[in-house]
């Protein structure tokens, strides 16, 4: 007995996305095309598509597509995507003037205002971004990603209580979420709060052990209490494999009391590399 052409598709669709999960963007796009021509409407054939062309670096090729599916379903994730695409192919203000079509809908559809953000912010239009992000949340309540892309505008502005104000809710709402548990603390070691940062900065290494930037962070806090040696051994930790984050770790060792001085560049990456210290 043939399947019916809807079942068939959507068996399609699935492989689709599970091949864009596995990093095969390739399948997922073929599968998507073939999809699609039978179905010009198909509003998650013309998304699919559009993903996987936007993952092989085929942004203009990926433009028609969505255009064409945006414009027939008014669906504001195919808008979004579209306007990634063209922001992606070098059509920047196109891109913008999308993003605001779609931010002006309703019901919201907060992943365009995300993007809209950092669109704005990219171009450094940082206030205009901080509203934007503040108009999605005023109608959204908590949404996590944007409360953190907001504190980090707001870190950016060295507004720390706002940045810390806005993870203290995002905290509230999602208790023990790393990444936005990492960014409290570099707002705590910021305003001197070493041990209440080198307290979170344990929480986050506990589930990313391998997250340089933090557990250089980490560092700082325990020079800074006092504990060198144990900040001098993290911060090696920090470093080992990642010669991109040699100049951070000199910051690190020479910004805490009492710090230390290298007159040369081979001496900074002797110490950090001397593990019998």
């Amino acid at each position: 007995m043939k399947r019916p052409a809807n079942s068939r598709s959507g068996e399609a669709l699935e492989r689709a996305g599970l091949a864009l999960r596995m990093n095969q963007p390739g399948e997922a796009e073929r599968l998507a095309s073939e999809v699609l021509k039978a179905e010009r409407a198909n509003v998650m054939a013309a998304s699919l598509l559009g993903q996987a062309l936007l993952a092989q670096n085929r942004a203009e090729e990926a433009v028609s597509p969505l255009e064409k599916a945006a414009r027939r379903s008014g669906d504001p994730s195919l808008e979004t995507l579209f306007a990634i695409a063209l922001a992606s192919s070098g059509h920047d203000e196109d891109a913008l003037v999308q993003l605001r079509k779609t931010t002006a809908r309703r019901p919201i559809f907060p992943p365009a205002f995300r993007e809209l953000a950092a669109r704005l912010s990219k171009r450094g239009e940082i206030e205009a971004a901080i509203k934007v992000l503040e108009e999605c949340l005023a109608q959204s309540g908590n949404i996590a990603e944007l409360q953190l892309d907001l504190a980090t505008l707001y870190l950016g502005r060295n507004a720390r209580g706002k940045a810390r104000a806005v993870l203290t809710e995002a905290l509230a709402a999602a208790p023990g979420r790393p990444d936005i548990v990492a960014l409290l603390a570099r707002i705590m070691l910021l305003d001197g709060e070493y041990a209440a940062a080198a307290d979170a900065y344990r929480h986050v290494l506990a589930v990313r052990p391998d997250d340089a930037a933090t557990r250089a962070d980490f560092a700082v806090c325990l020079m800074e209490m006092g504990e060198r040696e144990a900040g001098e051994a993290n911060l090696r930790a920090a470093t080992r494999g990642r010669p991109d984050m040699v100049y951070r770790a000199v910051g690190s060792l020479a910004a805490p009391a009492h710090g230390r001085l290298f007159l040369r560049p081979s001496a900074v990456v002797k110490f950090l590399n001397d593990d019998k210290r």
